[in-house]
């Protein structure tokens, strides 16, 4: 007995001194391989289905399964994050005690959300299981690993007013309005003024509790931390600051107490739980704003690393190297684009868009793809993506930019951080002469598929004549047009994986006395992409009525107006034309014009034309007929004619500045305060240079 006792003491410290030294003990290991478990997909499930559940379908586990998870079996899908809502902060579709359980919060009772849909939360409560459990045990059944996902500071319920109350806006909040960044009124630049301030030991007391709460509870394998939904944590960093020494602390403190209570949860079941972040693709941003992911990857609290969310700021490579310079593997984050102006039949959430950006996933050498907002259980790239084999010979389409949001969202001048080019039709490039513009894409083609592919460089650059590209230094020669996008045939030699240059320049310029428009657009047809609109509201519409777009703005609400958009890529350095066609009905219409410095516009009303900047005016009768009025633009100088006559010479006053450094044509009707309404025949547009929207590489396989 004592030799035993003997052995047992010498086993308990040569552990401890192992552990001292740093070496891990049976369980960290284990950790560790699980942490590296192969998964070609992890999907995350934001959790809505209970929440609108169809009002007509029978409530059962196998009914609510077949929405959304049922259907993943036999689909490359080896993880799913599930997360039972957490939007507000605090509020959850699980049967939670810490924090609260989302019922229907709504006047109506009813607990519908939207139409045909109701709220099951509570109803799968009473039958003895909760969202969160219904998706463990159907992972369990099915041999998939399940992480519960929670969104550290979800602010979908900035929209809550009190006259108007947002459904997930939870009683914390209401409760504790001084735990947020900060308030309807006094809103913070950079942060969601629901956010909540993680300064405040409550917020942070609770955070942890809602991931012990599960992991005491629920039999997940692992849980996330998404830290990008949304990226607001710190009031010093939303009112335009960064994240101090002692606030970074605060996070890390969260992060490590969870680690160690995961831990602990783990040994008492003899199964690790392992721990995931959802953080932006850069350290340094993430840092200014509170997040300090090397140290959090240094310190082994991290099992997981999944990137990018709203926006990319690196290659792919630049994350992948982060995690497994601390043997972590890393899943690039494929959202859902929000990019306006998509024009077909090239369109970023297609099918053969997700296969090119799965493929660059797997060029970079990440360890697996992980998808958000993807809400499609049976989409067939489920079974693709998640294998570079099965992408393999597979129709695809790379653009240059995905997912287009600001940096700056949630940190002052946080555009600095950002290393990856941007184009897009929200994002366009100006074309001039003699300065070509060179635009890096990036192919995860496997060596000698490309061989078998047809392959078109597509730009998108309406205009008379085809720009001038290049790849890869190799000139592609004459481009074919079609709906605005300009086609170049790709010998297969010029491609190569990984990175490769595209130039784009302006065609020669052309002779004579009648220069060509670089844009023409007829009301016989809404403008489509690359124009962009306001969105339309009950009061402010569009519609095409007799060969002309009537665009009316009937209503005085805050919001109340219409206008349709053409980045057009004017500059005071060279003159500038707008020549529209238009007959008004009713009240104030205006053509906007800015040219990334200045910006001013010509009201339309039914007896006079009105420069905003200066008040002069010039009577006409715009309501008999459709009336020509051009607006010549140079430098300081804007003059305004109607049908050839000089109506309005603002020589040397174009000067007020335009907000946001906008570059546009802008027609439309009205403001929030005022209505118009008027037919819009015609607009013919002319800078001297043209805009580059967007631009693709195909590849088609036979």
């Amino acid at each position: 007995m004592r030799m035993w006792m003997l052995i047992c003491c010498l086993s308990v410290c040569l552990a401890t001194e192992l552990l001292a030294q740093g070496a891990p003990d049976a369980f960290v290991a284990k950790r560790k391989e699980l942490a590296h478990r192969h998964r070609r997909i992890i999907l995350n499930d934001d959790g809505n289905v209970v929440i609108y559940y169809p009002k007509d379908l029978p409530l059962t586990t196998e009914n609510v399964l077949a929405q959304r998870t049922s259907p993943l079996v036999g689909s490359q899908v080896d993880t799913l994050f599930y997360c039972p809502i957490s939007a507000g902060f605090s509020y959850f579709t699980y049967n939670t005690k810490v924090g609260t359980v989302l019922d229907p919060p709504i006047a109506d009772k009813s607990g519908d959300f939207v139409p045909n849909a109701r709220n099951v939360t509570r109803d799968l409560i009473n039958q003895g299981t909760d969202a969160l459990k219904m998706i463990v045990d159907f992972a369990k059944a099915n041999k998939i690993e399940v992480f519960f996902s929670m969104r550290m500071n979800d602010t979908h319920d900035a929209a809550h007013s009190p006259d108007n109350p947002y459904p997930l806006f939870p009683p914390l909040k209401q409760q504790h309005p001084e735990w947020l960044i900060g308030t309807r009124e006094n809103r913070s630049p950079f942060a969601p003024w629901s956010s909540v301030d993680y300064t405040r030991p409550e917020i942070r007391d609770l955070a942890f509790k809602f991931f012990q709460e599960v992991c005491q509870n629920y039999d997940v394998d692992g849980v996330e931390l998404d830290f990008f939904r949304h990226m607001a944590y710190f009031k010093s960093v939303g009112y335009g600051g960064e994240a101090s020494p002692a606030e970074l602390d605060m996070m890390t403190d969260l992060v490590r107490r969870i680690r160690t209570m995961a831990d602990e949860e783990g040994r008492k079941r003899s199964r690790p739980i392992l721990i995931a972040i959802r953080v932006p693709d850069s350290v340094e941003y993430s840092k200014a704003c509170g997040l300090d992911v090397e140290r959090w990857l240094s310190e082994g609290l991290v099992d997981l690393l999944v990137g990018s969310g709203y926006f990319q700021l690196n290659p792919w490579e630049t994350l992948v190297a982060l995690g497994h310079k601390y043997n972590v593997p890393v899943y690039p984050s494929l959202d859902e684009s929000r990019v306006r102006g998509d024009a077909k039949p090239y369109l970023r959430d297609a099918i053969e868009s997700y296969r090119a950006r799965a493929a660059q996933v797997w060029q970079s050498g990440a360890d697996g793809v992980y998808l958000f907002n993807f809400f499609n259980p049976r989409a067939p790239m489920l079974r693709e993506i998640g294998d570079p084999q099965t992408l393999s010979g597979k129709d695809k389409t790379y653009f240059v930019t995905v997912r287009n949001y600001s940096p700056n969202m949630y940190l002052k001048d946080g555009v600095r951080f950002r290393k990856m080019a941007m184009l897009s039709p929200d994002n366009p490039l100006t074309l001039t002469r003699g300065k070509p513009v060179t635009v890096p894409v990036t192919l995860g083609e496997r060596p000698g598929d490309a061989q078998k592919a047809k392959i078109t460089l597509c730009l998108m650059s309406p205009g008379p004549r085809a720009p001038q590209a290049s790849l890869n230094g190799t000139d592609l020669g004459a481009g074919t047009g079609t709906g605005g996008w300009w086609n170049y045939a790709v010998p297969a030699r010029l491609v190569k994986a990984g990175d490769n240059e595209v130039a784009v320049s302006l065609p020669p310029a052309a002779t004579g006395p009648d220069q060509p428009w670089d844009v023409q657009w007829q009301g016989d047809k809404k403008p489509a992409a690359p124009w962009s609109t306001d969105g339309e509201r009950e009061k402010a519409t569009s519609e095409v009525k007799d060969g002309a777009l009537l665009i009316a703005d009937r209503g005085l609400a805050n919001g109340d107006y219409l206008y349709y958009y053409y980045a057009w890529n004017a500059a005071p350095d060279r003159p500038a034309v707008a020549e529209v066609e238009a007959k008004v009905i009713s009240g104030r219409n205006n053509i906007i014009i800015s040219d990334g410095v200045s910006c001013d516009r010509v009201a339309l009303f039914p007896d006079h034309l009105e420069v905003y900047s200066t008040h002069a005016t010039y009577n006409m009768d715009t309501t008999d007929a459709f009336h020509t009025y051009r607006i010549e633009l140079s430098g300081k100088d804007m003059k305004v004619f109607a049908d050839g006559k000089l109506a309005l010479d603002s020589t040397g006053k174009f000067a007020a500045p335009t907000p946001a450094s906008r570059n546009a044509f802008q027609m439309g009707a009205a403001t929030s305060n005022e209505v118009g309404e008027a037919l819009w025949r015609s607009v013919r547009l002319r800078t001297g240079a043209m805009t580059l929207f967007d631009l693709v590489m195909k590849f088609d396989y036979p």
